[in-house]
């Protein structure tokens, strides 16, 4: 039976201008910092800690964000009269983390965020300056990428450092589960694993919010991919696994507080049409596989609406392995490596059988 999917209400206005502050809630307000990206903002999120502000991500190092930061905690700016104590950062992706070191040096600000999260940017702040690995070109020819896309990958690789300050060499763990009190009242730590490892997301049952980074968003799926570190990962069953986690122990009605687009009510909703738009990816790709061998380049078709050029190559390659690695571990799709290191894959089970997500 087809699930009728209700509508999500935007129920707070419009986005505020980079170095202003909307109130969503009670001492809850909506930052947003330009990104110099084809997705060109992100939310931030700052609480009033006493007589302090407990900060939620930081936008990428970049001088106009930094310049937003300072217009922000200025006299007569939107966070005015109190200290950026603390720094809660949901995950390591650049443009949540990037003015972390920053913020500390600056204003002092604490770093909250969880360990699995931390390690990693310290792991791949320290690629900077290093040759591409020998196992990453492995990697990507065996995704099938040819050899201007294998120099393109050599000549980045290591730029993640050069999109963040210097990280602080100490931070305050976060745990699932744990309880953050904040002002007057209590956060609960979510962590959701899939598009990173330990993403961080806080829920206040007093205020009925929940800031969410990445792990759902209004309009967009965040990217679930599979890297050279961990090419046998399953980050794509355990984004699953966390969304549905969420549905069943989150209310329908919490406001959701997104890293990108607007905050919304509807987490049920989305949650549902996300599953079931990743079920028919899955169904798509299968499908694909079954008219015969393909390496993941060549079914990207499948999965993703528009061409996918130089500038999307990585980001699609990663999200496409991250499905076939779930199909395969599940047996639906098996894979052969050719005489060049290649990998093919086919459809082992018939493409009628129910989605598995």
């Amino acid at each position: 039976m087809q699930r009728t999917v209700e509508p999500l209400l935007y129920p707070c206005g419009d986005a505020p201008e980079p170095g202003m502050g909307h109130e969503v809630a009670p001492g809850v307000f909506w930052l947003r910092m330009p990104l110099p990206l084809s997705l060109d903002h992100i939310n931030l999120w700052a609480i009033r800690d006493g007589d302090d502000w407990a900060l939620f991500d930081s936008g990428m190092d970049t001088p106009a964000t930094q310049d937003a930061w300072r217009q922000l905690l200025a006299p007569g700016g939107a966070l005015e009269g109190g200290r950026a104590a603390r720094l809660f950062v949901t995950h390591m992706h650049p443009d949540h983390i990037g003015l972390a070191g920053w913020l500390n040096q600056a204003f002092g600000s604490e770093l909250w965020m969880t360990q699995t999260e931390y390690l990693n940017c310290r792991m791949l702040a320290a690629d900077t300056g290093r040759s591409a690995p020998e196992e990453g070109v492995r990697f990507y020819q065996a995704a099938g990428w040819d050899a201007s896309a294998i120099a393109r990958y050599q000549e980045r690789f290591g730029g993640f450092g050069k999109m963040i300050s210097p990280l602080p060499q100490a931070y305050r763990r976060l745990r699932d589960g744990d309880i953050v009190r904040i002002g007057e009242h209590d956060w609960q730590v979510w962590v959701g694993t899939g598009h990173s490892p330990e993403h961080a997301c806080f829920y206040s049952p007093d205020l009925h919010l929940l800031i969410a980074g990445d792990q759902v968003l209004p309009r967009i799926s965040p990217n679930v991919s599979v890297f050279p570190t961990e090419p046998l990962a399953d980050p794509l069953g355990e984004w699953l696994q966390s969304l549905a986690r969420f549905r069943q122990m989150l209310p329908d009605d919490v406001l959701v507080l997104p890293a990108h687009g607007e905050p919304f009510r509807g987490l049920h909703a989305r949650l549902d049409r996300l599953l079931e738009g990743h079920a028919k990816g899955l169904q798509r790709l299968q499908a694909r596989l079954a008219e015969g061998p393909r390496r993941a380049i060549d079914v990207f078709g499948a999965l993703f609406a528009r061409p996918i050029g130089a500038d999307l190559l990585s980001l699609a390659t990663g999200e496409c392995l991250a499905n076939l690695n779930y199909l395969v571990q599940r047996g639906r799709v098996a894979v052969e490596v050719d005489g060049e290191g290649v990998c093919w894959y086919h459809a082992t089970q018939p493409t009628s059988l129910p989605p598995l997500c």
